[in-house]
C-alpha cells in the first residue's frame, strides 16, 4: 500500500525594511514590539504604525506617514512595526483584523487609535490635537473666537496660583485626551480658561468648573454635586450633551453602514467641499457653518448667543436695537414672533372638488411666566405643541370653510391651562403650486400676502416659491435679512447637516449626480431616504450662503418646487438608425410618455446574460411593427434611475404602454417564454387598437386604414423576405462554385502533399546513408588518432634512449683513452720489472683482459645502437 506523502511546509521569508534607512521613521520590521515600547519611554508623544508588508493600504499609507514625520519628527518620535510576521512579538501579541493601525500616546496616556482619512494633511492634524489637546483662552478675544467655532466646546477655568498644577486641571488635561480617544474625528475642542475676568464672561466662577458650550440649546455647567470629578465621566458627558448642528462624515472606503445609518435618521443635506484641515482659515466652511447656525437657531434670542457679537452680525435682529416704528407695529401686530414653539398644520381641501388647501401656522402665547435670564433659555415642548393641535382640532370647524387671499389671525385659549392661548394664521393656498410675491417695500406696508391665480406663478421679479417661510408671518425676520432663521424647528422636513471633503470623496459626489467637470469641485445635494428622493443644488451656481438658504427653503416648503434628480448613464450614444431605441433618465419621459405612438419597453441589465439572448427578438420585433405606430425601446436599470412607480428590482421585465393609455402600462407575463410569437399576440391584445367598446362606422373605418396598413406593411415586408431569399439563392449558387474550386485546390494540393511525402522519403535515406558514412570515417579518424598517438609516444622514448646512448659513448671513448695508457703504462712495467712475482703479474694480467673485455663490450653496444639510429 501507497503511503501519503508528507506536507511540505516552506519557511516564511525574512522580512525587509519597509520605510528607508534615510527616513525619520523607526522601522522595527521584525516585530520588535518591546523595544518599541522601550523607545516610548523616552519620548513624550509617540506614533505606532503597525503595518503588513503586502497590505496595499499599508503600502498608500507609508508615504503620507513618511510626509507627516518629515514635518513633526522633532516633536514627535514615530516607530513603524511589522506586525505580520509570525515570528515576532508584534504578531503573538497583536491581533489586529486590519491594516495599517495607527496608535499614539501622549506620555503614559494611550494607546489613541486613529482611524480617519489615511492622508498626510489629516494624519497632522490628529497628532497636533494629541500634542495639544487643550487650548489656552488667556484673552476675551480668545474666548470669543473659541466659541464662535461650530464644532462643541469644553472650557476649564482653572487658577493658576497652586503648585505644580491646580486642583482638577491633570484630570480635565486626561478628559481632552480621552475625548480624542473616544471620538477619532475631534469633534470637541478642550480649552482652559486662565483669568478669572474672561471666565465670568460665561458665569465660571469657582476654579476646577466646566462649561460645555452649546449654539442652540442651553449651554451647561458641569453638576459636580450629581457626577463625580473623573477624566472618563467628563468626557461622557460632554459627548452625550454636545451639540451637532453640522457634522463631517468620513467613509474609511471599506464596508460600512456609516451613511445608511445617518441617511435612515431623516432627510439629509450632503455638502461637499474641498477641506484643508492643517488651514487656519476656511471662509467656505465658515460660510456654510453661518447658515448651519441660522437654520438651528429656533430661539431667536440674543441670550441665545451672547458669543457670536465678533461675527459681523451688526443688522441682526438680535443686536439692532435701531428697529423703525413701522416695523414695531408689524411685531405688535403678529404677536406670534415673541414666541418660539410653532407648528405649520395643513387642513384637507374644504370640498371634495375643490382644489385648495387651508395653512395655518399654530404657535404658542405664554401670558404668564418668568422672563428667562442670559444663560437659561426656555424650550419648545412637545406636549405643549400637542396640547395645543388638540385645542386647534376641535376649533378646526372655525379655519376649515375660510377662503382668503389674505393671512388671518386669531387667538383662542387652551383647554388645559388658562394661562394659556394660541395664535392661528391661516391662509388659503392652491394644491398644486404656490407662489408668493416678495418684496421688502411690500412685507413693510402691509402683512397682505399676493398669490398667483391658477396655480401659475406671477411674473413679478421677487418670487419666492414656498410657503412655510416665516417670513410671512413673521415680518421681522425678513427685516434681519436671514430668511432661514429657525427654520428646522418650523417644518416637518427637518435637514440633517453633513460635510464631506471632496478631496477625498468626490467618487460620493460623482455618484449623486455632481459634473466630472467641476473642477472646483464643490457640490450639495439632499437625500431623503424615506421618500426615495434626492435633489441636487444647481451646479451653475456657486456654493455661497445664499444659494444654500433658497436650496434649503426650497426643500423645506409644503409643495416643493425642486425637481427631483434622477442619475443617467452618461455613456449612451444616440444613433438616429438604431432599431431599438436606448432609453436612459433623461429621455425616458419623452420616449415614453411624450410620444404618441405604443411603446414596448425592455428593462435590462448589464450583468444580466439572459438579457443580451433576447436582442436579436426585439430586433425582429421593432421590423416587423410599424415604426409610425409603435417603439420598441430598451433601458438599462443599472445605469439609470426611474421614477419608483416605474422601477423594477427584477430583469429582464417587459412593460408595454399603449397609445392615449400609457398611465395603464402593462407586463408581460413572466410564465410566458420570450419569444416573437407571444410577444406579437400581447402587443396587439393590449395595444390602442384593441378596444371593448362597440365600435362606430367611423371606428370601423379607421380600423380599416389601419389594417390595409398592416396589410400593406406585411405585403412590403414580404417582398423584402422574397428578394431576401433570391439574393440568398444567387449566394447559395456563387457559394458551390466556390465550394467546387476549393475542392480542387484541395485535390492539387493533396497530390503535391503526396509528392513532397516521397521527395522527403528519399532525403530522410539519404540523410541515413550519410550519417552512416559520417560515422564510418569518423571511427576511422578515431582509429588513426589513436596508432598517431602511440607513434608518438615511441618516437618520445627513442628521443630519450638515443640521448641516453651519447651519454654513454662519450664515457666509452674517455675509457678507451684510458685503456692505451693502461697498455702503455703495462709495457713499461713489463720491461722494467720482469723479474716480480707471477702470482702478480698474472693478476694484473687477469684485471686487465677483464678491463678489455668490458671494453669490447661497450663498443660492441654502441656500434649496434648506432645501426638502430
Amino acid at each position: 500500500s501507497c503511503s501519503r506523502a508528507k506536507d511540505v511546509t516552506m519557511p516564511a521569508k525574512l522580512p525587509v525594511n519597509f520605510f528607508s534607512t534615510r527616513s525619520p521613521v523607526i522601522d522595527l520590521f521584525r516585530g520588535q514590539l518591546d523595544y518599541a515600547e522601550h523607545l516610548r519611554q523616552d519620548s513624550e508623544i509617540v506614533l505606532y504604525f503597525f503595518y503588513a508588508p503586502w497590505c496595499g493600504q499599508s503600502i498608500a499609507a507609508r508615504e503620507e506617514i513618511e510626509h507627516v514625520a518629515s514635518r513633526l519628527s522633532d516633536q514627535v518620535l514615530f516607530v513603524a512595526v511589522n506586525c505580520w510576521w509570525n515570528q515576532g512579538k508584534c504578531r503573538k501579541q497583536k491581533h489586529f483584523f486590519y491594516f495599517p493601525v495607527i496608535h499614539l500616546y501622549h506620555r503614559s496616556f494611550g494607546p489613541i487609535e486613529y482611524k480617519g482619512p489615511m492622508s498626510a494633511v489629516y494624519i497632522e492634524k490628529f497628532v497636533r490635537r494629541v500634542m495639544t489637546p487643550l487650548l489656552y483662552i488667556s484673552s476675551r478675544s480668545k474666548l470669543l473666537d473659541f466659541l464662535s467655532n461650530y464644532e462643541p466646546g469644553v472650557l476649564g477655568y482653572f487658577e493658576f496660583n497652586a503648585s505644580p498644577q491646580p486642583p482638577g486641571y491633570l484630570t480635565f488635561f486626561a478628559s481632552a485626551l480621552h475625548s480624542l480617544k473616544k471620538d477619532y474625528l475631534g469633534t470637541i475642542r478642550f480649552g482652559v480658561i486662565t483669568d478669572k475676568h474672561v471666565a465670568e464672561e460665561i458665569s465660571l466662577v469657582h476654579s476646577g468648573s466646566v462649561y460645555l458650550h452649546r449654539h442652540v440649546n442651553t449651554s451647561l455647567i458641569y453638576p459636580n454635586d450629581i457626577m463625580n470629578y473623573t477624566a472618563e465621566n467628563i468626557c461622557k458627558w460632554a459627548l452625550e450633551n454636545r451639540e451637532m448642528i453640522i457634522r463631517w462624515l468620513r467613509p474609511h472606503g471599506g464596508k460600512s453602514l456609516l451613511l445608511n445609518n445617518e441617511l435612515k435618521k431623516g432627510p439629509a443635506l450632503l455638502i461637499f467641499i474641498p477641506y484643508n484641515p492643517l488651514a487656519e482659515i476656511n471662509p467656505l466652511l465658515d460660510e456654510i457653518t453661518k447658515v448651519a447656525l441660522e437654520y438651528h437657531n429656533c430661539n431667536k434670542s440674543q441670550a441665545a448667543e451672547p458669543d457670536l457679537q465678533h461675527l459681523g452680525d451688526s443688522d441682526s435682529p438680535a443686536f439692532d436695537s435701531s428697529v423703525p416704528d413701522a416695523h414695531m407695529k408689524l411685531s405688535e401686530t403678529f404677536s406670534i414672533t415673541k414666541y418660539p414653539c410653532c407648528n405649520t398644520v395643513v387642513l384637507p381641501q374644504w370640498h371634495s372638488i375643490s382644489r385648495t388647501h387651508n395653512v395655518c401656522e399654530l404657535c404658542i402665547n405664554q401670558t404668564l411666566g418668568v422672563k428667562p435670564n442670559k444663560v437659561h433659555v426656555p424650550h419648545c415642548n412637545f406636549l405643549e405643541i400637542e396640547a395645543a393641535l388638540d385645542s386647534f382640532y376641535l376649533q378646526e370647524h372655525t379655519f376649515f370653510q375660510v377662503i382668503s387671499n389674505t393671512i388671518e389671525c386669531s387667538n383662542f385659549l387652551s383647554f388645559y391651562s388658562p394661562f394659556s392661548y394660541y395664535t392661528a394664521c391661516c391662509r388659503t393656498v392652491n394644491r398644486h403650486f404656490l407662489s408668493f410675491i416678495s418684496s421688502e417695500k411690500t412685507i413693510l406696508q402691509t402683512p397682505k400676502v399676493a398669490f398667483s391665480s391658477h396655480g401659475k406663478k406671477d411674473n413679478t421679479q421677487h418670487s419666492i416659491p414656498h410657503i412655510e417661510d416665516r417670513n410671512w408671518f413673521i415680518p421681522d425676520l425678513h427685516i434681519s435679512g436671514t430668511n432661514i432663521t429657525g427654520l428646522s424647528c418650523r417644518t416637518n422636513k427637518t435637514l440633517n447637516l453633513y460635510l464631506l471633503d471632496s478631496n477625498l470623496f468626490w467618487i460620493y459626489a460623482e455618484r449623486l449626480g455632481a459634473s466630472r467637470s467641476n473642477h472646483l469641485k464643490e457640490f450639495a445635494a439632499i437625500v431623503d431616504l424615506k421618500e426615495e428622493v434626492h435633489y441636487v443644488l444647481d451646479q451653475n451656481q456657486s456654493l455661497v450662503a445664499s444659494t444654500l438658504e433658497n436650496f434649503i427653503k426650497n426643500f423645506s416648503i409644503l409643495y416643493s418646487p425642486l425637481k427631483r434628480h434622477l442619475v443617467d448613464d452618461p455613456s449612451v450614444h444616440f444613433h438616429e438608425q438604431r432599431v431599438i431605441t436606448e432609453v436612459t433618465t433623461n429621455t425616458f419621459h419623452d420616449t415614453v410618455f411624450l410620444s404618441d405612438k405604443n411603446v414596448l419597453l425592455l428593462y435590462y441589465g448589464q450583468w444580466c446574460g439572459f438579457c443580451a439572448s433576447l436582442n436579436h427578438i426585439f430586433i425582429q420585433l421593432a421590423r416587423l411593427l410599424p415604426p409610425d405606430n409603435f417603439t420598441v425601446a430598451r433601458i438599462d436599470i443599472t445605469r439609470n434611475d426611474l421614477p419608483w412607480e416605474f422601477m423594477t428590482d427584477r430583469v429582464p421585465t417587459i412593460l408595454f404602454f399603449p397609445h392615449q393609455r400609457k398611465e395603464q402600462s402593462v407586463k408581460f407575463p413572466e410564465d410566458f417564454s420570450v419569444n416573437l410569437p407571444n410577444l406579437l399576440k400581447f402587443i396587439l391584445h393590449h395595444s390602442s387598437l384593441s378596444s371593448s367598446e362597440p365600435c362606430t362606422k367611423e371606428c370601423l373605418h379607421k380600423e380599416t386604414v389601419l389594417q390595409q396598413g398592416h396589410i400593406s406593411h406585411l405585403e412590403r415586408e414580404i417582398q423584402k423576405l422574397r428578394s431576401e431569399i433570391s439574393a440568398l439563392h444567387q449566394a447559395h449558387d456563387q457559394l458551390e462554385a466556390q465550394l467546387s474550386e476549393a475542392r480542387r485546390e484541395e485535390h492539387r494540393l493533396q497530390q503535391q502533399k503526396h509528392t513532397l511525402e516521397k521527395q522527403h522519403k528519399t532525403l530522410q535515406l539519404h540523410s541515413e546513408q550519410l550519417q552512416a558514412t559520417y560515422d564510418q570515417k569518423n571511427q576511422e579518424l578515431l582509429e588513426m588518432a589513436e596508432k598517431l598517438q602511440e607513434l608518438a609516444d615511441a618516437s618520445e622514448n627513442l628521443l630519450k634512449e638515443n640521448t641516453l646512448l651519447r651519454i654513454l659513448v662519450a664515457s666509452s671513448e674517455g675509457k678507451l683513452q684510458s685503456k692505451d695508457e693502461i697498455k702503455e703504462s703495462l709495457q713499461s712495467e713489463q720491461t722494467l720489472s720482469e723479474d716480480n712475482d707471477l702470482s702478480v703479474s698474472t693478476a694484473i694480467a687477469t684485471s686487465a683482459e677483464k678491463r678489455i673485455d668490458s671494453i669490447d663490450t661497450i663498443e660492441t653496444e654502441h656500434s649496434s645502437g648506432n645501426r638502430t639510429e
